[in-house]
């Protein structure tokens, strides 16, 4: 029997549609085109059941005919989804309140999908974590109230069954998978005390010695907390919103690592800077971080938490795995160029270099053969439409939105596991009229003062490190040590300190190139102005690293927006420093 054709929901301005998938995308005839505006669309976890709500009502059909299956009068509805098995569809619309009703409706319904019933309204004012967690067979659901995590069994919404109470719980995550239910929770640290994330295992909540795992560490804000697929493990990202040594203008990144057996460890990672990007394979055995100042570094590492492969540096902030394991994606989006690097994790050979630009969204097909680009509104509001790719870097299917309309969002369907076989990888591009888009080789990074000059030796701001196989005896060099790492990384961050005081002493001197003309960059005689051209360009490439990390997404803070809007007085100051020279 084949397997089934994915289905690409596609919602925008001119409304909501669901395409028969790649390679092209047809409209599919079961469902009927809804010209309002949608405000979300979802699947069911299973990909049976399609939901969308419009402004006047929720309707949710069944995805293999179209026919209808429910549909509430809800037209305020802004989120939406479904409980693993269908039962449950959760709804969230912006709390609100009047003066002749101060305490306001319950803005999270939880309806009955077999009998179109509400069965619990409750308050949850912010869009954060407004959705109740499900375990896979939906015998465990838990959210968040009040410093507590409440537990209900079975869909039964009107009795808790367990609670789990810390001071100032901020963050949970449930693991995914039935029963054992696991969950890892996030306490932010208070007066000089540590930050720390516990594993527990459902129902044991008896105090810290009844969890799995127990991590503390300081320098957290936030942190993003990712369960393997297996759940027998949670990275952990802990961010800092200001560095207080004053070496980033946006504040400090650090990974941790926890597993169910009780071992912790912290992610040891080569490069300073901010960390991009991390995704776990479908496999549950190893991860890849995508980190480290422009151009960024990007590594595979094993459940002892050291490194296995090493792509080398590029301009990334993004890393996709195929839903079966077997292909990697790294892809460097926002304000970078959008170029995609498509990686054989089995045989660690690269298969195709493609580019997207402006594209906004990228996601993988669940066939594991095709991924679709979108360049999407708000985020950009020219050029709107997207792409259906082969992983060999070929264009099957070009849709550009309409002049006066918007696309906002393309969601695939989602398949259960095991729906499409893992593919043997092809290197070779696969056939379209559409053809290929090979990225052409980048140029070197060079700051606004130094672009209309001649390149030389100092102006050069990195060297591009290569990919390279890290598993032990893969090249015949012994493997460090986690201590020997770090002091390495000591010895390698001196020796860049020494040589940005003196850019001229660690440079092997080489014959100069009779194509090149090119005569070094002069001092303008004055230290005092030389020390000043320094701060500038440094405070300038810090701006171009925090525009970085803003095209991934993450949130930018007041200080930092402030300035990021010097850029243009810093150039003309620089400029301005550069008329002695």
């Amino acid at each position: 029997m084949a397997p089934p054709t994915p289905l690409l929901a596609v919602r925008g301005s001119d409304g909501t549609v669901l395409l028969r998938g790649p390679p092209n995308c047809e409209k599919n005839a079961d469902f009927q085109r809804d010209p309002r505006q949608s405000r979300y669309v979802a699947f069911s976890k299973d990909g049976t059941l399609f939901a969308w709500c419009n402004g006047e009502k929720v309707t949710v059909v069944k995805v293999a005919d179209g026919s209808q299956v429910r549909s509430f009068d809800l037209p305020k509805t802004a989120m939406l989804a479904f409980s693993p098995l269908n039962t449950v569809l959760a709804t969230w619309q912006v709390y609100s309140k009047t003066q002749e009703n101060p305490q306001g409706d319950a803005n999270l319904q939880l309806w009955d999908l077999q009998t179109g019933t509400c069965l619990k309204a409750l308050y949850h004012k912010k869009v954060q974590g407004w959705c109740p967690s499900w375990s896979d067979d939906e015998k465990i659901a838990v959210r968040s109230v009040n410093n507590e995590l409440h537990f209900f069994e079975n869909n039964d919404f009107s009795t808790i069954a367990n609670k789990l109470h810390l001071q100032k719980v901020s963050e949970f995550v449930l693991s995914p998978g039935s029963q054992p239910s696991k969950v890892a929770v996030y306490v932010p640290g208070s007066k000089g005390a540590p930050s720390f994330v516990r594993l527990y295992q459902y129902p044991n909540f008896g105090g810290p010695t009844c969890a799995l795992a127990n991590k503390s560490f300081f320098k957290a804000d936030r942190v993003t907390m990712l369960w393997n697929k297996k759940a027998t493990a949670v990275l952990v990202q802990a961010s800092i919103e200001v560095d207080k040594t004053g070496a980033s203008y946006y504040g400090e990144q650090t990974l941790h690592y926890l597993a169910t057996n009780g071992e912790t460890s912290a992610v040891q990672l080569q490069k300073n800077g901010p960390i991009y990007d991390v995704a776990w394979s479908p496999s549950s055995t190893e991860f890849c971080v995508v980190y480290g100042f422009m151009p960024a570094k990007a590594t595979v590492y094993n459940l002892k938490c050291d490194p296995v492969f090493d792509f080398g540096t590029g301009p990334r902030n993004a890393v996709y795995y195929s839903p079966q394991g077997h292909i990697l994606v790294l892809a460097g989006f926002g304000n970078l160029r959008g170029q995609m690097e498509v990686w054989d994790v089995k045989k660690w050979k690269q298969v195709s270099k493609p580019q997207a630009p402006d594209s906004t969204h990228f996601a993988w097909c669940p066939d594991g053969e095709h991924v679709v680009t979108s360049t999407c509104a708000p985020r950009l509001r020219v050029s709107n439409g997207y792409k259906i790719w082969h992983y060999t870097g070929t264009v099957l299917y070009k849709q550009d939105t309409p002049t006066g309309t918007e696309l906002w969002e393309t969601v695939w369907q989602p398949f259960p596991d095991g729906t499409f076989p893992e593919r043997p990888v092809k290197y070779q591009a696969a056939p379209s009229e559409l053809g290929s888009t090979e990225s052409k080789p980048a140029q070197a990074y060079r700051p606004p003062a130094l672009r209309n000059k001649p390149v030389t030796a100092s102006s050069k701001l990195h060297e591009e490190e290569p990919p390279q196989n890290m598993r032990p005896g893969a090249t015949g060099d012994k493997q460090l040590s986690k201590t020997a790492l770090k002091n390495q990384k000591k010895r390698e961050a001196k020796k860049a300190a020494k040589q940005e005081i003196n850019p001229d002493a660690l440079e092997p001197q080489s014959d100069p190139s009779p194509a090149s003309s090119a005569q070094p960059e002069v001092s303008c005689g004055d230290p005092e102005t030389d020390k000043k051209i320094k701060n500038v360009k440094k405070k300038l490439k810090a701006i171009d690293e925090l525009k970085a990390l803003q095209a991934t997404g993450k949130p930018i803070q007041k200080n930092q927006l402030e300035k990021m809007e010097k850029e243009a007085q810093l150039m003309k100051e620089l400029e301005d420093l550069q008329l002695v020279v």
